[in-house]
Parts: structure tokens; sequence; C-alpha cells
């Protein structure tokens, strides 16, 4: 690759689109390493219901920014952009390739923009926020972040109140959308050939149904036992990011009584493909990726030419 810029390699996609395998042929081929783009990958011990890669399917590669955090603590995303920074310099300097590879749209973008300042909390306007948040209901007040920042309200889901309110906080705080500060807070651009790539099944409804298949499987794999050792230990509550990870947090709910095997089943696998959804809402905005078809027979050699093309 002959850029003035050492390369870097995004490989981004919805949940359950084949991004494991394909990072790691790519990164055989192409002397790199594999940088982690999931918050969920961060967390010990979860390992079935984020679908962690094993030491198997790595094959040999470095995987970074897997298993560094007991579920206890929390990653915010300006960790996730210090640290991958550093990796990544340090990667290139060892003449080795990046390779970020996930679905955490937000890691992405804090890369590719920057971060914004958000104000710090208020702790008697988020005492305000809970108070309305009981009187009026979840689904009410992400309506009103819709009417505040109907950007952050496509990503973030009702079912999450702690986003939802604390966007809502920023914009009463700062007097503007969290998107507006993001939008104001773009930077120069990390010292990169940024090679942005995205894969995705070509039909919305294959996408559902393997993860329909995917979450099943977990649960025969043993997901609500690993789920149950976390539960066990007494101190892990709901209001943590790692409970709060899609899929967790419904097994969380069958192990408190609150639904039966089968709507935790049903409830895992709707809340997967909302955040398909989700995710695939970022994806729309990123318009200088080049995108693949999941179920192409040659998409690997599509993406590997692709990138070798982009170094030429």
């Amino acid at each position: 690759m002959t850029n003035a810029l050492p390369p870097a390699i995004f490989l981004m996609g919805p949940t359950a689109s084949g991004k494991t395998a394909l990072s790691v042929k790519l990164a055989q081929q192409l002397n790199a390493e594999i940088i982690s783009v999931d918050s969920a990958l961060v967390f010990k011990g979860m390992d079935i219901g984020t679908a962690k890669p094993t030491l198997e399917e790595r094959a040999g590669i470095p995987h970074h920014l897997i298993d560094i955090l007991d579920p206890t603590e929390s990653f915010s995303t300006g960790a996730f952009r210090k640290q991958s920074l550093e990796l990544m310099a340090d990667i290139t300097a060892r003449g080795k390739v990046p390779l970020l590879v996930g679905g955490t749209m937000l890691y992405f973008n804090s890369l590719y923009y920057g971060l914004a300042k958000l104000p710090t909390a208020n702790s008697e306007l988020r005492k305000q926020l809970d108070a309305d948040a009981k009187q009026i209901g979840k689904v009410a007040m992400h309506a009103k972040l819709q009417t505040i920042d109907p950007v952050a309200a496509a990503r973030i889901h009702p079912n999450d109140p702690q986003r939802v309110q604390r966007a809502i906080e920023v914009y009463m705080l700062a007097g503007k959308s969290m998107t507006q500060l993001h939008e104001e807070a773009k930077t120069e651009d990390i010292p990169f050939q940024k090679i942005k790539l995205i894969i995705a099944p070509r039909d919305r409804a294959v996408l559902h149904e393997k993860i329909a298949q995917r979450f099943k499987q977990m649960l025969q794999q043993g997901f609500v036992k690993e789920v149950e050792a976390l539960y066990q230990r007494g101190d892990l509550t709901v209001q943590m990011p790692s409970v709060r990870a899609v899929g967790y947090r419904q097994v969380w709910s069958f192990l408190d009584g609150e639904i039966n095997r089968e709507e935790m089943q049903q409830q895992g696998i709707i809340a997967t493909r909302q955040l398909a959804k989700r995710q695939f809402t970022w994806l729309r905005r990123e318009t200088d990726a080049q995108s693949f078809y999941t179920e192409e027979a040659d998409v690997y050699t599509r993406v590997l030419e692709y990138i070798q093309r982009q170094g030429s």
C-alpha cells in the first residue's frame, strides 16, 4: 500500500452479518491485527451471548479490546477512541495493518469524527427526568426525544431509558441536541488512510432469520447458564452496561421471573433485530464506505481486491 498515510481498514456491519469470519481471512492475507469495535466483547465472562470469537475462530490473529473489563465496569466511547488510536499506532509501527471490526457504530463514529464535549450530568435535572419517566413512561420520554433530536431517537431504543434521558438532559443543559454537538465537534482526520467497508445481507429478511437461528443456537450452547453465573455474583444490576447488552437483558428478566423461557427467547430475538435496525440507520450515513453483500459467494475475494486497489 503506497499512500502517504498508513492504511486502517474499518469493517462495519449489523449483527450476525458474517464480520468475524471475513475479518480473520482478511487479517491473514493482509498481515493485519484486529481491533474489536463492540461494546459487549470488552466484558470477561460474556462469551456465548456476545458471539465472541473463540481462540480457534481467531486463528492465531491478535484480537484487541476483547475481555478487557469485568462486567461491573463500563467502557466509554472516549476510552474506546483513546485505546484504539494507541493500538492503531502500535500495530502500524510494527509493520502491520489495523483492521477494526464490529457493529458498535458510536465507537466507529468517534474515530471518524472525534468526540463532542457534552455537558456533565446534573443531579437535580436527572432527578426531575427520572420523575418524568415514572409519570409518563419510557415511550413518551422517547417521543419527547424524537421532537428534540430525531437522529438520536432513531438510534436509541425506547427500552434504553438511561440513554434517552441522557440525550434529553444534554439538550436541556446545552441548549443544543446531542446530534448537533457531535456535528459541531468534527475534528481533523485521524492520521490514517481510512478504508471503510460494510458487510450486510442483501435481504433484510435473511438477516432476521439468521438472527433468530443464532439466538436459538446460543440458548442451546448454554447462554442461560452463562447469564446465571453473572446473575448469582450479586454485584451486577440491570443498570450496568454489561447486563443491558442485547440478549443478556432478556435472559436476566427470565432469571428474575419476569418472563417465561419462551417469552425470553422471543424478546431476545426481537431485541437483536431492533439492534440490527439501529445499526442499519447508522450505516446508511456512511456514504464513503464500500458495501458488500454477505450472500455473495466471492465476497472475500471482492473485498480483498477492493482493499488492495485502495492502496495501489
